[in-house]
């Protein structure tokens, strides 16, 4: 079994005398998906945003291939080779598909403002190469405002790639998307996973979505883990059931719509 490219030991944060993550442990291997999820409030997006940068941890431990993460800004997380897509994308409406992608490698090669006359030569091959990798290379010269929306979570997933991640934070990733097009990126996302031995951890509320695609599944509730495992043995937790969904309810609105059992 290979080593862990992200490993989270006794990670803890607390606003005032609340505690929003009390505690978690959990690692993440190259080529696997890992599935956050949890109810509101059971601190999904704070454990997120501390591996992200954007929140500093008060207790732990979170390592990329065994560098300490924790008390680094995130422009230095992303040049480590942490990418990162949201829950609403985040493009510029105004530049081209391309121009987008290049904007991104622009920043990963330090270069944001030195030749920013010349962005439209930088790279392009590359940028080329990554629309390519996510289907949208015959639409890179049309502006980001034009297109579908599912179309801009591919770009998205695009720009993530141009630092050649070796662990991708996917937030709420199929947040506003049909069905069909959720089921098709996320068949994207597993497949850039296989082909760059990456890691992902994502988070997601949609069911059918986390038990199609995860390999492992880790569950938060009120700020500490209560059970993780793969799909399987997370749809029949025990625990889960009733914390997650509430007494009497259970998974079978996910099994009732395709996903494999």
């Amino acid at each position: 079994m290979s080593a862990a490219v992200l490993t989270v030991k006794g990670l803890g944060k607390s606003f005032g005398g609340v505690k929003a993550v009390d505690g978690i442990d959990f690692d993440l291997r190259a080529g696997e998906l890992l599935a956050l999820i949890g109810p509101n409030g059971a601190g999904k997006s704070t454990t997120f945003n501390m591996v992200n940068g954007q929140l500093r941890a008060n207790a732990g431990s979170i390592r990329l291939n065994g560098v300490e993460l924790i008390g680094k800004p995130p422009r230095e997380i992303w040049r480590l080779g942490v990418g990162r897509t949201f829950q609403i994308a985040e493009t510029f409406a105004s530049l081209t598909v391309v121009e987008n992608v290049q904007m991104a490698l622009l920043s990963h090669d330090k270069h944001m403002f030195s030749t920013w006359r010349r962005a439209a030569d930088h790279r392009l091959g590359y940028a080329l190469d990554l629309l390519d990798q996510v289907g949208m290379r015959a639409q890179a010269d049309r502006p980001c405002s034009e297109l579908a929306y599912g179309d801009v979570k591919r770009v998205e997933l695009a720009i993530a790639m141009a630092n050649d991640p070796k662990l991708l934070l996917m937030d709420e990733p199929t947040a506003g998307m049909a069905p069909k097009e959720r089921n098709a990126l996320m068949a994207l996302t597993k497949q850039l996973v296989v082909e760059r031995d990456m890691a992902v951890l994502f988070t997601e509320h949609s069911m059918d979505v986390v038990f199609a695609y995860a390999d492992r599944m880790i569950v938060l509730a009120r700020g500490r883990l209560i059970a993780q495992g793969k799909p399987l043995e997370i749809r029949d937790h025990p625990k889960v059931q009733e914390v997650y969904f509430g007494t009497g309810k259970t998974f079978e609105k996910a099994d009732a719509v395709g996903v494999p059992a």
